[in-house]
C-alpha cells in the first residue's frame, strides 16, 4: 500500500513551505499543526486501505489500483497546473519519476493481494516493517550512519513483524508475504523519495508517481477488467477521494513539521486499522499480534531518533 505524502520522511533538517516553495524554520504552531494532519491523514490512508480490501473481494487487484492511482492524477492535475503552471509538466529526473510510479502500482497491487486473506490489522503491521528496511537501504544507498540503539531497533521491529506473521515449518500464508513484499517495496519507494526531494517538489513528485503507476497499469487491463455494479462504484469513488484527501494531507505534515517530530505519530495508523477492522470486518488482533504491534511501535519510534543526519548536503527541492 503506497505512501506518496511520506516523500520528505527523511528530510529532517528542514521543513518546505507547500504554498510558496522555499525553506523555513519549524515552530510550535507548525509542529502541532503537523502532527494534527499526520494523525487526520493516516487515518483516512486506514480507512482507504479498508476499502480497498472490501473491492477485492468482486474485482481485481490490478483494475482496483489503476482506479486508485488514475482518481488521484485527476484530482491533483488542477493543483500542481495552478500551483506550478507549465513547469508541472517538466517534471526533473522524469526516469526516477516513472520508477517510483512503478513502486507504488507495484506496492499497491502486493497490498491489496495480500490483505485479501489476512486480517486488515495484522496486514498494517506487516506494512510497517519499512520504515526498518528504509534504515537498512539508507545506509546501504544514502550514505546515512545509524547508532546502535538504531540496530537494536531494526532487530526488534523484525521481531515484532515476526510475530504477526507466525511462520511455521509447514508453510506461511501468502498473504502475509505478500504484504511483506509490499513493505520491501514502499523501502525502495522511500530511497527514491529521498533522491527526488532534493530536485523535485513534493506535490509535484506525488502527482507524477500516481500518472506514472496508471500509465503502466493500463496495458494489464485489457485481460482483467470489469464492468463494476452501482456497489463497486460507490466504493471506487470513495476510494479516490479519501485516498487523495489522505495523501494531500500527509504532504503538508511533512512540509509543516520534522520527520524526527512525527515519526512517532506515523504509527498511528496501527491503531487506526485495529479500530477499523473491529468496525467493518469484525476482527481482532490476537495476543501475540498485539505483542508485534507494540514492538514495532516501540522499535519504529528507537529507529526513528537513531538516524543521524546524511552524509551528503540537501538541496533546495525544486520543481
Amino acid at each position: 500500500m503506497t505512501r506518496a505524502g511520506f516523500a520528505c520522511k527523511l528530510r529532517a533538517t528542514y521543513t518546505t513551505d507547500p504554498l510558496n516553495g522555499v525553506n523555513v524554520p519549524p515552530n510550535h504552531d507548525d509542529n502541532r499543526q503537523g502532527i494534527l494532519l499526520i494523525v487526520s491523514g493516516l487515518a483516512i490512508a486506514a480507512f482507504t486501505g479498508a476499502v480497498m480490501k472490501l473491492l477485492a473481494d468482486g474485482m481485481s487487484v490490478f483494475q482496483i489500483t489503476w482506479f486508485r492511482f488514475l482518481g488521484f492524477a485527476i484530482m491533483m492535475l488542477p493543483v500542481v497546473a495552478w500551483r506550478f503552471g507549465r513547469a508541472a509538466f517538466r517534471p526533473a529526473r522524469p526516469k526516477m519519476q516513472i520508477l517510483r510510479g512503478f513502486t507504488m502500482a507495484a506496492a499497491t497491487v502486493a497490498f491489496v493481494s495480500g490483505a485479501r486473506t489476512v486480517d486488515y490489522a495484522d496486514a498494517i503491521a506487516i506494512l510497517y516493517a519499512y520504515p526498518f528496511l528504509l534504515t537498512l537501504l539508507a545506509v546501504w544507498f544514502l550514505g546515512e550512519r545509524v547508532r546502535w540503539e538504531g540496530w537494536a531497533g531494526i532487530f526488534g521491529g523484525f521481531t515484532g513483524v515476526l510475530l504477526i506473521m507466525r511462520p511455521d515449518f509447514s508453510g506461511v500464508d501468502s498473504g502475509v508475504l505478500y504484504v511483506f513484499l509490499c513493505a520491501l517495496i514502499v523501502s525502495i519507494q522511500m530511497t527514491l523519495n529521498r533522491k527526488l526531494g532534493a530536485y523535485s517538489h513534493p506535490l509535484v513528485t506525488s502527482f507524477w508517481g500516481a500518472v506514472g503507476a496508471t500509465l503502466l497499469l493500463s496495458p494489464v487491463l485489457g485481460g482483467v477488467w470489469q464492468a463494476a455494479d452501482s456497489r463497486e462504484m460507490m466504493l471506487i469513488l470513495l476510494m479516490v477521494v479519501s485516498g487523495g484527501v489522505s495523501q494531500t494531507l500527509i504532504v503538508f505534515a511533512f512540509a509543516r513539521s520534522e520527520a524526527s517530530t512525527l515519526a512517532p505519530f506515523t504509527y498511528f495508523e496501527i491503531v487506526a486499522a485495529v479500530v477499523i477492522g473491529y468496525a467493518i470486518f469484525g476482527t481482532m488482533p490476537g495476543t501475540v499480534s498485539w505483542i508485534g504491534i507494540a514492538l514495532i511501535f516501540a522499535c519504529g519510534v528507537l529507529v526513528a531518533r537513531s538516524l543521524s543526519q546524511p552524509a551528503t548536503p540537501r538541496r533546495q527541492p525544486k520543481i
